[in-house]
């Protein structure tokens, strides 16, 4: 096996195909994509007690001022304690798909219970999302995840527009999320992607899965006006301290890992990327903690040179995905073996469609709202 480069930086490496160094060996993430992130957040961070006013006004006379998403992980729970703190009144919602550690579930049960917080849990029709992951499995693209995410992010903004509520609370950041590589996971909010896949691999109708359409994605972002508010990134955001605080004041439940909290998103993560595609996700996790100085890139290294699962749990935990899925030792190992394929294997609003531009200029609308604000703001303050 070649030797790969490393990035002089951070941890990752040319395991992410699309990577490339500049002359002193840093890497294209440290150099845009993190840099960049963590340039937008600092120079436009905005008044955060304006942005609380102002979720606050909307819900005058409603039960809830905003919709929360939790999953049982640190990020999310520690986005309603600080909810919380700032006097907000959400709803919290929490998409089961059947994949709930015992750790998430009663991460989730404490922690609201602890912040007299509601609760609406939507629990997926599993025949259709096992049928659905099925058909990532069978596509044989590094995004096997995404259906998950995508019917959480519709999931919210369906919610959200229920509700008459404009501010959906999410525990995404930064500081631990902003190295990711494209070729790693891609279409989180493209719909066509997702239902081509399906529609080419799977059998079974979705007839109750949540999803966004374009036409929907329009009507929530101009018509309901939503807005999706990352929290974390309006604080100083460290994951360690956020951890000690969440057992400080409730009974928090600890797991491993980045997204470890979900048993697929666990073995997917720590053994089917690995061994299909050479894609760790740790490297991107490990490199994003040590870009917001959270970390230590020698630190970093050295939790790299073990391998991302324990052998003699890893067997234990197959068996029951395979099981849950239907699926058998033979059909595993013949998807592990299946040529692997992009997202740009399929068709896409992002790639051939002929709304292209207006799903490229819905999914900017928030980058854009936030400018304007921000702009808005230093005319005020001159």
């Amino acid at each position: 096996m070649a030797i790969q480069r490393v990035c002089s930086r951070c941890v990752m490496d040319g395991s992410d195909p699309d990577i490339t160094f500049d002359s002193e060996g840093v890497c294209n993430h440290c150099r845009t994509y993190a840099v960049e992130t963590f340039k937008r957040v600092n120079s436009r961070p905005g008044d955060l007690s304006t942005l609380i006013q102002r979720i606050r006004a909307s819900g005058r006379g409603k039960d809830y001022d905003c919709i929360l998403g939790v999953s049982g992980g640190v990020d999310s729970a520690y986005a309603c304690l600080l909810a919380k703190d700032y006097g907000l009144r959400p709803l919290a919602v929490h998409l089961d798909n059947g994949w709930n550690s015992r750790a998430a579930t009663s991460n989730i049960e404490n922690l609201l219970r602890s912040m007299k917080t509601d609760l609406h849990t939507h629990v997926i029709d599993w025949e259709e999302f096992r049928d659905l992951q099925l058909s990532f499995l069978h596509a044989s693209v590094p995004d096997a995840e995404i259906p998950t995410d995508h019917a959480i992010f519709a999931l919210l903004h369906h919610i959200a527009a229920r509700q008459r509520i404009r501010y959906v609370i999410t525990g995404y950041n930064a500081s631990t999320e902003a190295v990711l590589p494209r070729a790693w996971s891609h279409g989180h909010y493209d719909w066509r992607y997702i239902s081509k896949i399906h529609r080419r691999f799977g059998s079974h109708p979705l007839s109750t899965f949540p999803y966004a359409s374009l036409f929907r994605l329009y009507r929530w972002t101009f018509l309901h006006r939503i807005q999706f508010i990352n929290i974390l990134d309006s604080v100083p955001y460290h994951r360690a301290a956020a951890l000690q605080r969440l057992k400080d004041t409730f009974d928090w439940n600890d797991y491993d890992g980045k997204h470890g909290e979900s048993i697929y998103t666990r073995f997917y993560q720590n053994y089917f990327l690995p061994a299909k595609f050479g894609f760790d996700k740790r490297k991107a996790h490990l490199s994003a903690l040590i870009l917001s100085g959270q970390m230590d890139r020698e630190d970093a290294l050295a939790r790299l040179a073990h391998p991302p699962y324990d052998e003699s749990s890893i067997r234990g935990e197959m068996r029951y995905l395979l099981k849950k899925l239907h699926l058998d030792e033979d059909g595993f190992r013949s998807i592990l073996a299946a040529p692997a394929r992009r997202f740009s294997d399929f068709p896409s609003y992002e790639r051939d469609h002929p709304y292209r531009p207006l799903f490229w200029f819905i999914r900017r609308v928030p980058r854009l709202r936030g400018y304007l604000r921000w702009r808005f703001s230093r005319l005020g303050a001159l």
